[in-house]
């Protein structure tokens, strides 16, 4: 995957004005601090050169994540968002996201840090129109209200929210959404922990599931696994020069929910687990509305042996 050349072009162009040496230590202390996962409402990012550092070594990840997830969830959520509320938008690669899926014709990106809000809203001046005339708001989420939209995104937000605080917040982002709410965390323990607690509430307030569940029970895989998923980006020269890597690409593991007001006829299961080829068949891990299933499909099986062959973990296969 390619996050849009338009945008990889703005970040290098601003990327120009902080030395290389600055930008790597920026990004390396903002790594490192996501990494520790003992975040609960601290400051991450405060300057205009670690907003910067942060868009160029981060802001691809969250896209392909934000994009995977989104464009899984279109197939099954039976709705056409044509309003967006991107909520701790950082730099906007939600919003980018969004933008490259769906026909958008208002965003509004909520951002508590100003360093953050700057540096997307110049980015934003090099997107589409919908982007380029996105309204940005400069509060903090736990204090102030949200925009209502047709979809509100919420990306690597709650990991950020004290735990006393999260509940609070996940009202507050389904209240606000019209039609759809999509929330990706990492694809960690921690991250799946955030979903899970996102989709129990969430159910219990009367939402449906459009995407990953094939269903509203409890989650199969809590307490014994977590479900995460993979994308793979692109990297740039720049990019590659601040993960401290030569590989060509990143791989990045994210964990989601979507959820919507009218109940979805989700029909299929999920692939969990990348596919394992063997001779004449396919292995497949799968939730389905009866729970996970370990199955095989042979090459007998024609079209549906082709299907499960091309396929990823978090497609969605005919059973």
């Amino acid at each position: 995957m390619e996050i849009p050349q338009s945008l990889r072009s703005a970040v290098e162009n601003l990327a120009e004005s902080i030395s290389h040496s600055k930008l790597l230590t920026d990004a390396q202390n903002i790594s490192m601090r996501y990494r520790s996962e003992r975040i609960n409402g601290e400051r991450l990012i405060t300057s205009k050169t670690e907003a910067l550092a942060y868009s160029a070594s981060r802001m691809p990840a969250t896209y392909g994540a934000v994009y995977t997830a989104l464009e899984s969830s279109m197939l099954t959520a039976g709705c056409v968002p044509k309003t967006l509320s991107d909520i701790g938008a950082g730099t906007g690669a939600a919003s980018w996201a969004a933008a490259s899926i769906l026909d958008l014709e208002k965003v509004i990106c909520i951002e508590k840090e100003k360093a953050m809000l700057d540096v997307g809203k110049e980015l934003m001046k090099h997107g589409p129109e919908p982007l380029r005339s996105a309204e940005w708001i400069n509060c903090d989420l736990a204090s102030s209200g949200i925009p209502r939209a047709d979809l509100v995104i919420a990306a690597y937000v709650l990991n950020e929210i004290p735990a006393d605080k999260r509940k609070e917040i996940i009202h507050k982002l389904w209240s606000a959404s019209d039609m759809m709410l999509l929330i990706v965390e990492p694809g960690t323990p921690a991250g799946y922990a955030n979903i899970i607690e996102a989709r129990r509430v969430l159910v219990e307030s009367g939402a449906h599931i459009a995407s990953p569940c094939t269903h509203e029970n409890a989650c199969p895989k809590e307490g014994n696994d977590w479900c995460h998923f993979t994308c793979r980006i692109n990297r740039s020269r720049l990019h590659r020069q601040l993960k401290g890597g030569e590989a060509p690409f990143e791989d990045e593991k994210y964990s989601y929910i979507c959820m919507v007001r009218e109940k979805c006829d989700i029909r299929g299961m999920r692939v969990l687990r990348h596919p394992l080829v063997r001779s004449g068949y396919v292995e497949l891990e799968v939730c389905t509305k009866e729970g996970i299933k370990n199955i095989k499909i042979s090459k007998k099986d024609g079209e549906k042996y082709k299907r499960a062959r091309k396929s990823s973990a978090g497609t969605l296969l005919p059973e």
